[in-house]
């Protein structure tokens, strides 16, 4: 009979811990506006469909993208964080693409972003229907669209507006290469303690972070990481937790 009791005992105490190592989705702290990540984009190629990286075909002069987390017809507002430029483009249909890419876009958004091959960081923003933005850059991205489908990708250009003829030389200086990756914000330093044993214990990785960004906001993160294989070699390493909105920034 003793033994009965001692063994609920222990199962109630069990129980109890389990509980107290679980993450609530409230204790995430979401973003106030629609979706959005920061990231790198892949740019389409034939030969990653040919080499099955990519299952999905992107014609080169199109304003599509493929995104995992948004619903095709969804319209998106893509800027290169490098440089600030943007871009409205639409989301196509489902397609697999490697996991540490935020989005797979055209050679035409490649090139009106003007986008550096070796670090195409951009962030892609979901567009509802009945914002200001959207409002505004939808007569010129019909327009935008019809002049793509019949020009090839090589044409696109941008025009110089200047009155005279004396070159002007834009030196383009190099940022330097840092990066974390972002897993999650919560509004309670001990849920995100949580998270960090949640890490430990399901992936064996025991070099995540915690930054304190305000008394009700505590990020969990990887990093830094100063070059590319790094990083996605931590991004493989968190990819088996299967959170919906891993997040790459730069610093």
């Amino acid at each position: 009979m003793n033994f009965k009791i001692i063994l609920i005992f222990i199962l109630f105490l069990y129980s109890c811990e389990t509980k107290n190592i679980n993450i609530s989705d409230r204790d995430i702290i979401s973003p106030d506006t629609s979706f959005s990540n920061r990231g790198f984009a892949l740019i389409f190629d034939e030969d990653l469909k040919k080499k099955k990286i990519i299952n999905g075909k992107i014609d080169n002069r199109s304003l599509i993208v493929f995104q995992r987390n948004l619903k095709k017809n969804t319209n998106v507002k893509i800027t290169n964080l490098l440089n600030n430029k943007t871009i409205l483009a639409k989301v196509g249909g489902n397609s697999r693409y490697p996991n540490f890419y935020n989005s797979v876009i055209s050679k035409r958004i490649y090139q009106e972003l003007e986008l550096d091959e070796n670090e195409p960081y951009i962030e892609i923003v979901a567009i509802t229907n009945n914002s200001t933005f959207f409002a505004k850059k939808t007569k010129t991205y019909e327009e935008e669209k019809e002049v793509a489908d019949k020009a090839p990708v090589e044409g696109i250009s941008i025009s110089d507006l200047s009155k005279n003829n004396k070159k002007i030389k834009n030196v383009k200086v190099k940022s330097e290469f840092k990066y974390i990756i972002k897993i999650a914000d919560f509004y309670y330093k001990k849920t995100a303690e949580m998270m960090q044993i949640r890490i430990i214990d399901e992936l064996n990785l025991d070099y995540s972070k915690i930054l304190k960004i305000s008394n009700t906001n505590y990020r969990v993160y990887l990093g830094p990481f100063d070059n590319l294989k790094s990083l996605k070699n931590a991004f493989d390493d968190i990819n088996p937790l299967n959170f919906e909105n891993i997040e790459i920034i730069k610093l």
